[in-house]
């Protein structure tokens, strides 16, 4: 093995993140809803020895259901369902903290940390749509407004989970004392947004802090990831673009106290695999023919912010307005996208069926691990968020002929290196706040 190691999160979503997956013939669409679907899936990455899984979503519908499969399950009820029948695979789902409170986040993934042995991670989002604040009966919080929010609530959440230290439990039946209270402490947080007492009523989850994980490329997002991320899900098209964020994020780290290693930078990649090159593409063609555009066109429309059903389909993006909130990030990427390579609005559609922003990769195995240790290799990224077009198949391929590749090349484990999450990332187990305190008072004395 390299001193540096790759990691791989396996991005799970419906019957594969093609937004026509639903229709071509190595998928099943009935499998949606199936808890057995995901449970194979989740196997198949621990098959393939990658460090997580990971389970998107969001507060409202995504799309159209006339012309896309929609209606997945909820995250953090399905990796309970998957900690059930994995040993080692990381479980990463994604949470808002718009529309939670601390407490009841806090204590659902200590729980899910207990449950699984200490594989738990939450994707922090502060959900960006006005369908989401609609369903809860608000006005969408600005941009600016939603990260201080989350700031708080993040701080509110450790707090929390250090609320009881390491060894409050004594256990002690012969003396009756089950826990020690002087050391279960209670919050008396007070702030902006939340006041809440505390103690959890959850014993501390065995990684001390199920691991952090953010997907914001704005700059409040970036920022937010700097303070307090330990992965960061991300999406660029091209090896510059990928180098620029990647030094980006790691120069902001210092003024928080955080060395570089202490956060994993993961864009995503969605790798169509064939045998031959010959192969792969057939797969590609296969999976843009089964493009519904009206579909496409509301995608676009809802990622930029602007109406495009009236425009013409093989004439490029029209002049858009910068949007004042939401998505801004994706928004850039998006335009920049269709303006580098002069796209129509077709071919912006067929570009972005695949991953939505992210990176599609089309060719054999080698091709594919050529791609991955060449960003990881020049400082782009320390690992991939694998979005298989198709699923269960296109999981399967990655892990039965990229993997094995990665392999070969000592880029990539052959065995798990620990029991958590945290360990098969190789990022340490965090100290308690009280700990910390106490340990700070130690010294001063």
């Amino acid at each position: 093995m390299t001193e540096r190691r790759l990691h791989l999160n396996a991005f799970l979503m419906g019957v594969g993140h093609h937004e026509a997956a639903w229709r071509h013939p190595e998928t099943d669409p009935g499998l949606i809803a199936d808890v057995r679907h995901y449970q194979e899936l989740a196997r198949i990455a621990e098959r393939g020895r990658l460090d997580s899984v990971f389970l998107a979503d969001g507060l409202a519908l995504w799309g159209n259901v006339r012309h896309n499969a929609l209606g997945g399950l909820e995250p953090l009820t399905l990796l309970a369902a998957l900690a059930a029948v994995t040993e080692h695979v990381g479980l990463i789902a994604t949470v808002s903290t718009t529309y939670n409170e601390p407490f009841h986040v806090a204590r659902k993934f200590a729980s899910l940390d207990h449950i699984s042995g200490g594989r738990a991670g939450w994707n922090i989002v502060t959900s960006a749509t006005e369908a989401e604040a609609h369903n809860f009966g608000i006005e969408r919080p600005s941009h600016g407004d939603r990260y201080a929010r989350a700031t708080e609530f993040l701080e509110v959440v450790t707090k929390l989970w250090d609320s009881w230290e390491d060894g409050a439990i004594l256990n002690d039946r012969a003396a009756g004392r089950y826990a020690d209270t002087g050391r279960i402490h209670a919050l008396d947080h007070v702030g902006t947004h939340f006041r809440v007492r505390g103690p959890l009523n959850t014993s501390r989850p065995p990684q001390g802090h199920p691991l952090l994980v953010q997907a914001g490329s704005s700059e409040d997002g970036k920022e937010f990831a700097a303070r307090f991320a330990e992965a960061v899900f991300t999406a660029q098209q091209t090896l510059a673009e990928g180098q620029a964020f990647y030094t980006d994020l790691k120069s902001r780290l210092a003024r928080y106290g955080r060395r570089p290693g202490e956060l994993l930078v993961l864009p995503g990649i969605s790798p169509i695999i064939g045998s031959t090159h010959e192969e792969a593409l057939r797969l590609e063609r296969e999976l843009q023919d089964l493009i519904i555009p009206e579909y496409g066109v509301q995608q676009l429309s809802t990622m930029l912010g602007a109406d495009l059903s009236g425009h013409p389909l093989d004439e490029p993006l029209p002049e858009l307005p910068e949007p004042s909130d939401g998505q801004q990030s994706r928004f850039k990427l998006v335009t920049d996208l269709a303006r580098r390579e002069r796209l129509t609005l077709r071919q912006l559609i067929g570009r972005l069926a695949g991953g939505r922003g992210h990176r599609v990769v089309a060719g054999t195995p080698e091709l594919i691990a050529d791609q991955i240790q060449e960003w990881f290799t020049s400082g782009a990224a320390d690992g991939f968020n694998i979005m298989p077009p198709v699923l269960p198949s296109g999981l399967a391929d990655f892990v039965d002929h990229v993997v094995p590749e990665l392999q070969a090349r000592g880029l990539f484990r052959t065995e798990y290196e620990g029991r958590t999450l945290r360990q098969n990332y190789g990022l340490a187990r965090p100290v308690s706040s009280f700990e910390q305190f106490e340990q700070k008072v130690s010294v001063a004395s």
